[in-house]
């Protein structure tokens, strides 16, 4: 049997394409309005498809969470190799954990699940959760070789502030004030810049 976890793939006919499409559109809508545990049911009704089919293209709800955020995860990817060479290194990583603390709260739930996904092998997430974690932590080590940041700092204390501050985001109604002014406090606290 194999235990890898399921990740969901693009079909290969035309009506499979425009169901799977239609699930993801209707699941991001819904995870945003209504947090991770949005109904399945309602997912489907909202895609014009039948739960089975929902449940074709994902069998596990993790799965369906895991395609809706993925690119989100790639383009944090994509974004730290981007400004590690546009940039120098503590504004590139500023700039990173910014749009980190973004990703990480596009829905209740979210930070809950991405990090059980970077630290659990059998998530659909785990894959790109590691790409990601990887990213910042090579961002992070720019930083800290510049003397920009701390020495100390280890890339799990640097995801465990951003997945805090990424919490409170996604608690608040604002959604951007306070998580704002807790990122710049983190980044002050890790920094060793003067201002």
């Amino acid at each position: 049997m194999d235990d890898r976890p399921y990740i969901a793939q693009r079909p290969r006919r035309a009506d499979g394409q425009r169901n799977y499409d239609a699930i993801l559109t209707a699941a991001r809508k819904a995870f945003e309005s209504s947090g991770s545990d949005a109904s399945l049911e309602e997912i489907a009704s909202q895609a014009g498809v039948a739960i089975g089919t929902l449940y074709r293209h994902f069998p596990t709800r993790a799965a369906l969470v895991e395609a809706t955020t993925r690119d989100g995860l790639e383009n944090l990817v994509a974004q730290a190799g981007r400004l590690a060479s546009e940039r120098d290194p503590l504004d590139a990583l500023a700039g990173w954990m910014s749009e980190a603390v973004v990703h990480f709260s596009t829905f209740r739930g979210l930070v809950g699940i991405l990090t059980r996904s970077m630290y659990d092998e059998g998530t659909p997430s785990h894959a790109m959760c590691a790409a990601m974690h990887r990213s910042g932590a090579d961002l992070l080590r720019a930083a800290q070789t510049a003397g920009d940041v701390r020495s100390d700092l280890t890339p799990e204390e640097l995801f465990d502030l951003l997945s805090g501050v990424a919490w409170v985001r996604e608690q608040t109604v604002s959604r951007g004030d306070a998580s704002a002014r807790l990122l710049r406090l983190a980044l002050e606290g890790i920094t060793t810049r003067e201002s």
